[in-house]
């Protein structure tokens, strides 16, 4: 089946800032761009569902959004869209993710909420991110198709089809996930794809670390998807290819639609909502608040003055400093205000960053480095006698 595509749409290719295209065609540059920008980098510290920073068998943020890359560019192949287009949307679609994976991301909400900034939507925020964060303020500079497929990604959101809209919205002005659907049928692949990235990864890391231990598959999906995480991706994907029309669009059949059901349920009953994840959640409200609260009085305090920040003696502090100096008159240029200067530094952290950040606020390392090179430390018996 191939698709009567919409990628040939000139607006879809459209930036914000003109620019002369290359011998790398539009989404392929996108790409690049991605690639090489700072978020994507810092998703390979980022958790995607379970924290395990010394694990190399437990899957990481970056890992997720290329196997999301790849598995939309497998499915786009047969139906004849642009698997360049498909690939980008897919590198892209997480760079607004928060540190913690979803844990995270509810706890920065709300405390985004409770700053009067409202919702945090990791789906939202990538777009500000590629737009806005990315490059000192001045974005990465995407086409519009895949611009619109990071926005309108919301994996977790379970669809049985979708059917791409065509039309080119106002992204400037979407402030929430909630009914977006996605212009071009390679978006709605994207989406798609999002799920079988993580319904079969997030259980299979969850047999690796004991969580699932006694606990089987429902047989609807053993007997409908299968048992290996290969063989679930493998029968979702050729799902989705046999049965994508211009008249329905992109998604699963009946069948498989009621197992995809049933494994979601059976992860969120005995993974998301675990014990583990439940402790996580505790943890992490009190390290996030902690750095939230440190930032906001440090920049209350000094706003722009560097001496005050050099004289917390500390890396989190200088570091805040230079990002606020060099971005403060890009969020006064875009959105006539600094509020949610600290809330988007917060979010842009990796997980190890987070725990650095704490022991920079806790640990008076500086403190014992003046003792240690004091007359009075150093000689401490020899000045007492």
């Amino acid at each position: 089946m191939i698709l009567n595509r919409y990628t040939d749409n000139e607006a879809f290719r459209a930036r914000r800032k003109e620019r002369k295209e290359d011998v790398r065609g539009p989404y392929y540059r996108d790409t690049t761009a991605i690639i090489h920008s700072s978020p994507f980098r810092r998703l390979k510290h980022k958790t995607q569902v379970f924290f395990a920073p010394s694990n190399d068998h437990i899957c990481t943020r970056m890992e997720h959004v290329l196997h999301v890359a790849s598995i939309a560019s497998a499915i786009c192949r047969p139906l004849g869209l642009d698997t360049e287009m498909a690939w980008a949307i897919g590198m892209g679609h997480d760079l607004g993710h928060t540190p913690f994976g979803h844990v995270g991301e509810r706890i920065i909400s709300k405390m985004s909420e409770e700053r009067g900034l409202g919702r945090f939507e990791h789906e939202v925020n990538s777009l500000r991110v590629v737009d806005f964060l990315s490059n000192n303020g001045d974005g990465l500079n995407l086409t519009y198709a895949v611009r619109d497929g990071i926005v309108c990604h919301n994996g977790e959101s379970l669809r049985m089809r979708l059917m791409p809209t065509g039309e080119i919205k106002d992204l400037d002005a979407i402030t929430e996930r909630e009914g977006l659907i996605p212009s071009t049928y390679e978006g709605a692949v994207v989406r798609f794809s999002d799920s079988i990235a993580y319904l079969g990864r997030d259980w299979e890391d969850a047999y690796r670390l004991g969580i699932l231990k006694g606990r089987e598959l429902p047989e609807i999906v053993k007997e409908r998807l299968g048992t290996t995480n290969g063989r679930i991706i493998n029968t979702l994907v050729d799902d989705i290819v046999n049965g994508a029309s211009d008249e329905d669009g992109i998604g699963f059949s009946p069948e498989i639609f009621e197992a995809v059901q049933a494994f979601s349920d059976f992860n969120y009953r005995y993974i998301y909502r675990s014990d583990i994840l439940n402790g996580y959640t505790r943890y992490f409200t009190r390290l996030l608040h902690l750095i939230a609260d440190y930032l906001e009085d440090l920049y209350e305090s000094y706003h722009l003055d560097e001496n005050g920040y050099m004289s917390e003696h500390n890396m989190l502090a200088a570091g805040f400093y230079n990002h606020a100096e060099s971005m403060y008159p890009k969020y006064m240029e875009r959105e006539g205000s600094d509020r949610r200067m600290i809330i988007d530094y917060i979010a842009g952290m990796t997980d190890n960053f987070c725990l650095d950040c704490a022991n920079e606020i806790l640990k008076p390392d500086h403190l014992n480095e003046e003792i240690e090179h004091s007359v009075t430390g150093r000689w401490f018996d020899a000045a007492r006698s």
